[in-house]
C-alpha cells in the first residue's frame, strides 16, 4: 500500500421497514440509487434480527404495520440503542407524529413522502451521528458544564451530577449543544429547528417542543418548573444556566 492510499469512505446501513413491499421497494431503490445499503424489512420481527446481526446507521419505520407499530418499535429500540430514526406517518396523524418523537424518533416525514425530502432528511441524520461536532469559536471545544452535568463532545456523552452516563437521542443531543452554544439567548422555534436540523417548521410543527419536553425531564430538578431550559412565552426557549466551556 502507497503513502497516498486511504480507507474508501464509509457506505451508510440504512433499513426500510414497511409491511408495503411496493412502498419499502421503491424507498430502497431510491436510496440504493444514492449510494446506500440498504436493507429492505416487512416487519418489526425482521428488524430485531437485522439489529442482531447487522445493526444499521439509519431505520426508515412505517408508522402502522400488523404487530408490532412503529411507536412500540421505536421505544424498544431506544433502550438499548441511538440508531437514528425516520418515522413514515400517513396524513394527518398529527398525535401519531408527536408521539413518535417524544418516544425516541429523530424524524418524520407524512406518506407519501418526497422522496428528496426524504433524502434531505437522510442526510442530515446522518451527518448529525457520524460527524463530531465543530467547535463554534476559535477555543477547540472538550465539552460544556451545566448545574452539575457534563457534556464530552468527543465521545458525544452527557453524565449526570452523580457521574452517571444518561443516554440522549441524536436530536436531543443536538439540540442541548445549541442551548449550551448559546447560554441566555433567546432562540425561537425556527432557529432551533435550521440550527438542528436545517430546515424550517411548518405550520404544525412542533418538533422543538417535544425535544424541549424529553431534554427537561432527563435534566430539570422539576420539569414543570425548569430552570435551565426556559420557556420565553410567544418567542422560543432560552438557557438560563451557569454554563463552563471545557477546553
Amino acid at each position: 500500500m502507497t503513502g497516498s492510499e486511504t480507507d474508501p469512505p464509509k457506505v451508510f446501513h440504512i433499513a426500510v421497514v414497511d409491511d408495503d413491499r411496493d412502498a419499502r421497494d421503491e424507498l430502497a431503490e431510491y436510496l440504493e440509487h444514492y449510494g446506500y445499503r440498504v436493507s429492505s424489512l416487512e416487519s418489526g420481527v425482521a428488524l430485531k434480527s437485522l439489529m442482531a446481526r447487522d445493526e444499521p446507521d439509519l431505520i426508515v419505520l412505517d408508522l402502522i404495520m400488523p404487530g408490532e407499530n412503529g411507536i412500540t418499535i421505536t421505544r424498544e429500540l431506544r433502550e438499548t440503542s441511538q440508531v437514528g430514526i425516520i418515522m413514515l406517518t400517513g396524513a394527518g396523524d398529527e398525535f401519531d407524529e408527536i408521539v413518535g418523537l417524544e418516544i425516541g424518533a429523530d424524524d418524520y416525514l407524512t406518506k407519501p413522502c418526497n422522496m428528496r425530502e426524504l433524502l434531505a432528511r437522510v442526510r442530515t441524520i446522518l451527518r448529525r451521528s457520524s460527524v463530531p461536532a465543530q467547535p463554534s469559536n476559535e477555543k477547540e471545544e472538550r465539552g460544556f458544564e451545566f448545574d452539575g452535568w457534563k457534556v464530552e463532545l468527543a465521545a458525544r456523552q452527557v453524565y449526570n451530577p452523580n457521574g452517571d452516563e444518561v443516554s440522549f437521542t441524536t436530536a436531543e443531543y443536538d439540540l442541548l449543544l445549541v442551548m449550551l452554544r448559546n447560554v441566555n439567548r433567546v432562540l425561537s422555534r425556527d432557529q432551533l429547528l435550521t440550527m438542528t436540523k436545517n430546515r424550517e417548521a411548518g405550520p404544525f410543527d412542533r418538533s422543538i417542543d417535544n425535544l424541549v419536553s424529553r431534554i427537561r425531564r432527563k435534566i430539570e430538578v422539576d420539569p414543570s418548573v425548569p430552570r435551565i431550559v426556559k420557556t420565553v412565552q410567544s418567542v422560543g426557549y432560552v438557557c438560563a444556566a451557569e454554563v463552563k466551556q471545557l477546553t
